[in-house]
């Protein structure tokens, strides 16, 4: 199973440097936790007002984003994943988001991540994740 972060799945809606590396690993499928879908919306927005995508690379955007979310496997139990992120807090130097995500991640895996890929771009979850024991996709 590939965990991905929303920092992964930003590039498969918006043309950035990692996009067709990240496109190769979609045929595996996706698992992502509920509310990623909320911070790739608002990367792709934040895009938009700093004038990075013109008004129709961001309706491309948006609807790359919805056929994803339509096809995507959801983690939503937000009390197992809270818990978790606790944790994380207390162990890795994440932002409370960044957290969610990896606790999300450890949901899907039942807390077992050996032998899991974690897809990420965030360079400081990607360690923490690492430390985890997920396998981190792709290797940059």
């Amino acid at each position: 199973m590939l965990y991905w972060d929303a920092s992964a799945l930003v590039s498969l809606c918006v043309e950035e440097q990692e996009t067709a590396l990240l496109r190769r690993l979609v045929e595996g499928g996706i698992v992502t936790w509920a509310v990623s879908r909320v911070e790739i919306a608002s990367a792709i927005e934040r895009r938009s007002r700093e004038g990075r995508l013109v008004p129709e690379a961001r309706l491309r955007a948006i609807a790359a984003l919805g056929e994803l979310a339509d096809a995507w496997t959801e983690i939503q139990p937000i009390a197992p994943v809270c818990e978790r992120a606790l944790r994380l807090l207390a162990i890795h130097p994440l932002r409370a988001a960044d957290a969610m995500q990896l606790a999300a991640a450890l949901v899907a895996v039942s807390d077992q991540p050996r032998g899991h890929g974690f897809v990420c771009t965030d360079r400081r979850l990607r360690e923490a994740a690492s430390r985890e024991g997920f396998r981190i996709v792709p290797e940059m």
